[in-house]
């Protein structure tokens, strides 16, 4: 049997491990300490990058609550690779509170708990205001065009502009403000400490 067809019927555990443990909205911390397996030891199998022992797998099914056959059945009939579409109407949009801001949710719902991207479209005088975020939230604010000014707990300013990118703590209030006289669109990606 040749080693291609061989690596093809092996099933990817890690990537199923993975899939499962999102479903429940665990992160890695969470699902360590609940199965007595390390974070770093976790994130391994999940890339594929180590082979765990049977103890291993046990402990990290028993905390998920899912049998290693049923485990191993999921990776069998799952593909391999795939290509998820949405339209624009399955796309969650919100809107500002003074409706000068959309904003469309680009991520998928099972990324939640650590990181949400969005793309931000500002009408001249239309601002976003957040209160904090859980502590240890990064906002990474990149501009696709136009001008927008983030403010910290309504005293410490950045204006943005030219293609740039800022990054700031989100768990403080903050404010995401276009002060000019044309719209502005920008990406946010809203990132928290797991």
């Amino acid at each position: 049997m040749s080693k291609k067809l061989m690596e093809r019927s092996t099933p990817n555990l890690g990537a199923a491990l993975k899939q499962e443990r999102k479903q429940q909205g665990y992160n890695l911390a969470q699902l360590s300490e609940q199965c007595g397996v390390s974070r770093s030891m976790l994130s391994e199998i999940e890339r594929g990058n180590a082979n765990p022992t049977f103890t291993t797998l046990w402990n990290i099914t028993q905390a998920l609550g899912v049998s290693i056959d049923e485990l191993a059945s999921r990776c069998d009939n799952r593909p391999l690779e795939f290509i998820e579409y949405l339209s624009g109407q399955q796309t969650p949009k919100m809107v500002s509170d003074d409706g000068g801001c959309q904003l469309r949710a680009l991520n998928p719902l099972s990324t939640a708990t650590q990181f949400e991207w969005y793309e931000l479209v500002f009408e001249p005088g239309g601002a976003l205001h957040s209160e904090p975020h859980a502590m240890g939230t990064v906002e990474h604010l990149s501009l696709v065009e136009g001008e927008l000014k983030v403010r910290l707990n309504k005293d410490l300013e950045q204006t943005i502009e030219d293609l740039g990118t800022l990054r700031y703590p989100a768990d403080v209030s903050h404010s995401i403000i276009n002060d000019g006289n044309c719209p502005a669109r920008a990406f946010l990606v809203l990132q928290r400490d797991n």
